[in-house]
């Protein structure tokens, strides 16, 4: 051992030197770190301070969205068929594992709850809860809120609320209410409504609507947005804007101040110039006249597979829809609460698209017998006479005075095998005529004679070009300008019959109605074109809109799309002939009208079947309504259609007057002892 170390004095020197370096890192250590919190403590206040400040006061301001509430739909009379109600709605987000038997448990405790403090109004059976809890995902994906019920009451609310722990998943939310009229008013039309959340990523116009810069025009998941018809069209008129709740927060999430709210804008009204009443007896006609000819025992009218009818009333002179109806059709209040389960869509998966401007087929649950009917696109048949008559005039195919020999019978193309006939219905001759007595009887052999092949002698393939232009010019083979999504644009042959088989074939064939098919407005757009010699017409559908107080916002003027010169020497050929055209249901009418009726044939799935055409406009001078009226596989025109057209324009004068003044309202000043000034 060496002294050092031995020496207790020496070792306890050590030590106190040993203790005392350590004592003076400690306390350089502290006094450093004081110094680095000192300089720490500055940049924070006099550096990073203004952006805390600024994240402090961004973070202090919440924001609660209030949907809005969606605009009205009225009727030309005022009437509502579509308004919306603002409600406090139960909603409820499917949670993870949940069975079916714990999905009965909560829906039992649910029914007891909504039976003791619900409003009798909005009573819902243990099975209808059930259904809306959709724990089979039948109408909603798994991250969709299903709206349970609606109308909730004061108590139903303080419950819920009161015993939330009890129900996980469960949340109450201020909600508009879609309510359409149960009379079922062209529906069709109007459209239906679906839930955003469910849409957004399928519908193109919804994609990034919730990502909008003003907060008050952000969709949001549980709204209900247009899906079909005036609802789809009209959007952004009818959904109004989003209201607000603002309040200030402190950093812990408390509420600190008073809450500002901005209350959501209603949507804008529109005003339809559907007429209800019209509307109703149109759709009312469509569906009696189909039982009759099902169950007629008359033979040129019975029609065992027509189950469907479409009609479309539009006014000549201003392009107005009085009626438009695809039957049968169906309540679209089963869209409610934006969502539908699989078996309410599979019955009415048919009819709730509008058949009267896009092809849709009968409601045949069957797909192989579906393939075996026709759609609601139909060939025109005997209706497009009128207009081949005067292609003819106004192309000096043939002159005013000009007869032609009936004999029932033509033949065209090549002797042998390919030579072809075109008859007459029954193969009837009916001997000399001009151009209105080959409408009045609707001679197939004179269009096919003296106006398809003619222009095929003269213009060839050309004259195939100069027809569709004809067509186009009436609405034919053209969007129709409405404006409704989906519309279709009918589906044209003549193009392909030339290229397959000839131009000759394709004009002969097109001149008696063939070779084109077409929609219920198109061909209602046609008549009403043909009434005003020469005007198409947009259709137009809705009036004016107005917002939530009753100012008119913007107010609908006729419009006309293109005008087709032709003299009027020609147009008064093809009224004397439409004048004398034969057809069913309209004896002991006290106004003039003239007509077209219409056996338009069709192959489908290898057999010829027969659809009822029928266009009409009245009165006969300076007309005011064109209707047209088709019925697939109805049959004969005059049988199958115009019946039903007859009940249209009765309706009309009833509500309207094809005179000027309604029916009703005169019968009115007769009872009372009133005269009309």
């Amino acid at each position: 051992m060496n002294g050092y170390t031995d020496d207790p004095h020496k070792r306890e020197a050590a030590k106190r030197r040993g203790f005392s370096f350590r004592l003076n890192i400690f306390f350089f250590s502290t006094f450093l770190l004081f110094c680095i919190l000192i300089i720490r403590l500055a940049v924070l206040q006099f550096v990073e301070g203004p952006d805390y400040a600024a994240e402090k006061a961004r973070l202090t301001n919440g924001k609660y969205t209030i949907p809005p509430i969606r605009g009205n739909i009225y009727d030309a009379s005022g009437k509502e068929i579509a308004y919306s109600t603002s409600m406090l709605s139960l909603y409820y987000q499917v949670q993870t594992g949940i069975d079916a038997k714990q999905g009965q448990a909560f829906a039992e405790k649910l029914y007891d709850v909504f039976e003791r403090f619900g409003d009798p109004e909005y009573r819902m059976e243990l099975d209808e809860i059930i259904k809306q809890l959709d724990l089979n995902y039948r109408m909603n994906n798994a991250s969709t809120p299903r709206r349970i019920k609606s109308g909730l009451t004061k108590e139903e609310i303080a419950y819920f609320s009161e015993n939330r722990d009890q129900f996980p998943g469960i949340d109450i939310m201020e909600d508009s209410i879609r309510h359409y009229d149960t009379d079922t008013i062209a529906v069709q039309l109007v459209g239906y409504l679906k839930k955003y959340k469910g849409v957004k990523e399928s519908v193109e116009r919804y994609k990034d609507s919730d990502k909008a810069v003003d907060a008050r025009d952000v969709y949001q998941d549980i709204e209900d947005v247009g899906m079909d018809g005036l609802e789809y069209m009209y959007q952004d008129v009818l959904r109004g804007r989003n209201g607000l709740k603002e309040y200030p927060i402190d950093a812990r999430g408390h509420i600190v101040g008073p809450m500002e709210t901005t209350s959501p804008e209603k949507g804008n009204n529109l005003h339809l110039t559907i007429h209800r009443e019209v509307q109703l007896r149109t759709e009312e006609a469509i569906m009696n006249h189909l039982e009759k000819l099902r169950t007629s025992s008359r033979r040129q009218e019975r029609a065992q597979h027509a189950k469907s009818g479409l009609a479309v009333a539009m006014e000549v002179k201003t392009g107005k829809i009085v009626a438009m109806a695809s039957m049968p059709d169906y309540d679209p209040n089963v869209w409610q609460g934006g969502s539908i389960s699989s078996d309410d869509f599979r019955d009415i998966e048919y009819v709730y698209l509008n058949g009267a401007i896009r092809q849709v087929y009968a409601n045949y649950q069957d797909p192989d017998e579906r393939a075996k009917h026709p759609s609601s696109l139909v060939p025109l048949g005997s209706t497009m006479k009128p207009l081949t008559v005067l292609i003819g005039l106004n192309e000096k195919l043939f002159g005013p005075g000009t007869t032609y020999n009936d004999r029932g019978v033509f033949y065209f193309g090549r002797e042998g095998t390919h030579r072809t006939s075109i008859q007459n219905a029954g193969r009837r001759a009916y001997g000399a005529m001009d151009g209105a007595r080959a409408i009045e009887k609707s001679s197939n052999t004179f269009m096919a004679e003296m106006i398809g092949n003619r222009l095929n002698a003269r213009d060839g393939s050309k004259g195939v070009e100069l027809w569709d232009r004809y067509m186009k010019q009436f609405g034919l083979g053209e969007l129709t300008g409405s404006g409704l999504p989906g519309e279709s644009k009918g589906v044209v042959d003549y193009f392909h019959e030339a290229e397959t088989a000839s131009s000759q074939s394709a004009l002969i064939r097109a001149s008696f109605g063939q070779q084109g098919r077409y929609t219920a407005l198109q061909l209602a757009q046609y008549t009403a074109t043909l009434a005003s010699r020469g005007q198409r017409m947009k259709p137009q559908f809705v009036e004016k809109i107005t917002d939530s107080d009753g100012n008119v916002v913007q107010d609908f003027e006729p419009e006309v799309l293109n005008t087709i010169d032709i003299p009027d020497a020609y147009w008064n050929i093809i009224e004397r002939g439409m004048s004398k055209v034969n057809s069913q249901g309209f004896e002991g009418v006290d106004y003039t009208y003239l007509r077209k009726t219409g056996t338009s044939e069709q192959q489908v799935a290898g057999k010829k079947v027969e659809n009822a055409v029928f266009i009409a406009y009245a009165p006969a001078k300076d007309p005011v309504l064109a209707v047209a009226v088709v019925v697939p596989e109805g049959g004969s025109g005059g049988y199958g259609a115009a019946p039903i057209a007859r009940q249209i324009f009765d309706a009309y004068d009833d509500y309207y007057g094809l005179s000027g003044v309604p029916k009703l309202q005169q019968q009115t000043g007769q009872e009372t002892g009133q005269t009309e000034q």
